[in-house]
């Protein structure tokens, strides 16, 4: 394992700029689920088109996870993470000047492309500054951004949409995120390291993808964390449309509601890693099962629910299950592998959750469709998601303890 030199407070400052350049990454992201009712218009799309256009996103960052992982391993975290900043910055600014669906589908792939590496980097960023016991309390304030945006975007977007419209917004958006990376240029940087030694160049160059697809265990959380963020990203993506379509909300109230879940799902996203750090190697991931099992209980309730108060109540309860199990998957995979793999490692994981980012929103909108406008198969699809993460974390094989505390070098 690489020795680290650094100074006492680096590790919290590169966790604040992990942060910081995430939340950019989360906003990014999510405004296009609230935008997309407002292009929909502007460009006369079905719900099939709209799922397509929230599923391309996807598909470019889930293809970008390993290879991403793979550089951040190889050269570094900081290269990646500034690479990854500025393209998607520059995509999100292109997207405000989509002229077609074909343009549209496009810009969000390459968008993912441009983002895919951030992730699996951030999270080697965590594996070389944190010691192990302090991995999922990191990375969990990394995951933190997310539960944020979940507050911001929906009130930023509900008011924006309506004020400056849908093209502007991206331009900003895509303006802000370039001077962010120019921040990160000066500020983010990475400890000296002293290489372990590889018995041979060729060694080196495959001892990352391999070391990760000979654990099992690493399989199990790639499908967990598909299946968590198949309701993740299904709800994300859907909740706007069906709010404001089926629930008969306009943008605003739309907006307001939404910041519900978020804002609750930020204390527990946090305490989740708090918690997580001190949980015994085992006993995690039953109790992570069980939440999973809520997950979905929670969902045939928000499928069935009569008001639009009890709606938000139980969505508010599938944040909170869903943000401790992800917390849980993502963490760890960091906790459970080798430094040298980490990024390698979180990469291949996240790739679940992406593909589930590209496919479920795409499955939701032909379901809608196919169905005459009825969302009743859709929330099916999701609770049955909810089942296969439990029972993957349940049954998955554990091959090895998480890796003993690691003592900080200052």
């Amino acid at each position: 394992m690489s020795k680290v030199i650094h100074s006492k407070h680096f590790k919290h400052i590169i966790l604040a700029l992990l942060f910081l350049g995430w939340c950019l990454g989360n906003l990014d992201r999510f405004v296009i689920n609230y935008a997309v009712v407002s292009i929909s218009e502007d460009l006369g799309l079905s719900a099939s088109s709209q799922g397509i256009i929230l599923s391309s996103f996807f598909l470019g960052y889930a293809i970008m996870q390993i290879p991403g992982g793979a550089l951040a391993d190889r050269f570094g975290y900081r290269k990646v993470i500034l690479f990854s900043l500025f393209s998607w910055s520059v995509f999100t600014m292109i997207t405000g000047s989509a002229w077609s669906l074909i343009s549209l589908v496009l810009v969000r792939f390459l968008f993912g492309l441009g983002e895919g590496g951030f992730f699996p980097s951030g999270s080697k960023a965590i594996a070389v500054n944190f010691p192990v016991n302090q991995r999922s309390s990191a990375m969990s304030v990394m995951l933190a951004s997310g539960a944020i945006m979940g507050v911001v975007t929906p009130l930023v977007s509900g008011f924006a949409l309506e004020s400056i419209g849908w093209r502007s917004l991206f331009h900003i958006f895509g303006i802000i995120g370039i001077v962010i990376t120019i921040l990160m240029f000066f500020f983010l940087k990475e400890p000296a390291r002293t290489p372990v030694p590889s018995a041979s160049p060729e060694a080196r160059k495959n001892v990352s993808l391999k070391t990760v697809l000979r654990n099992p265990m690493i399989w199990g959380l790639f499908l967990s964390y598909f299946s968590i963020y198949a309701v993740n990203w299904g709800l994300s993506s859907w909740m706007p449309t069906y709010m404001v379509n089926v629930r008969g909300l306009n943008l605003k109230e739309m907006g307001m509601l939404s910041a519900i879940p978020a804002i609750i799902g930020i204390v527990t996203m946090l305490l989740g890693g708090y918690v997580m750090d001190r949980i015994p190697a085992g006993k995690d991931r039953k109790i992570s099962a069980a939440f999973g099992l809520i997950v979905a209980v929670a969902l045939y309730l928000m499928s069935t629910a009569e008001s639009i108060a009890l709606f938000i109540t139980y969505e508010t309860v599938v944040r909170i299950a869903a943000g401790f199990v992800s917390t849980l998957i993502i963490s760890k995979s960091v906790k459970s592998m080798p430094e040298t793999v980490a990024a390698t490692a979180s990469g291949f994981v996240n790739t679940g959750a992406q593909l589930a980012g590209f496919l479920t929103p795409m499955l939701i909108g032909f379901l809608v469709d196919a169905s005459g406008g009825s969302y009743t198969t859709a929330f099916t699809m999701l609770i049955a998601f909810a089942v296969i993460c439990s029972a993957s974390l349940l049954f998955s094989r554990r091959t090895q303890p998480d890796l003993p505390a690691e003592p900080q070098t200052t």
